[in-house]
């Protein structure tokens, strides 16, 4: 950075408009404490076993979470909160407007968004913390 000031005075200014920008733009995102949430939520789906229906058709956990992380990255801008991740990236689909629903072993069928929901109150219920 210091040869960079000394030689190329605009470039270092260049450097530091970028680095305030990325700042800026990090802290107007999801915030620490929902970011954890969102990781929770993330790990519950991949150890549930259970198998996610999208548009008629069922995907296991792992691809299920891969599509819901794929749906995160494109939203990241539009969540804020915890909500905010199961509204977008875990409710229905963009193209179909159908919701998404989980099967899980032994249980009845039920909305994704409902049984993200539902975890996300245990887990704060909980503290944030993991009931292992």
């Amino acid at each position: 950075m210091i040869l960079a000031h000394r030689h190329f005075p605009a470039l270092s200014v260049c450097l530091i408009v970028i680095m305030a920008a990325v700042s800026v733009s990090v802290s107007a995102g999801v915030q620490p404490n929902n970011q954890h949430e969102i990781k929770h939520l993330l790990k519950f789906i991949a150890d549930s076993g259970c198998q996610l229906e999208r548009n008629g058709k069922y995907h296991s956990a792992s691809e299920a979470l891969s599509h819901i992380k794929n749906k995160y990255d494109y939203f990241v801008d539009e969540i804020k909160t915890t909500e905010d991740f199961i509204r977008y990236s875990a409710t229905k689909s963009l193209m179909s407007g159908k919701y998404y629903h989980v099967l899980c072993k032994g249980r009845m069928p039920v909305k994704t968004a409902d049984w993200l929901l539902e975890e996300l109150q245990r887990f704060r219920a909980m503290g944030g913390v993991d009931g292992e």
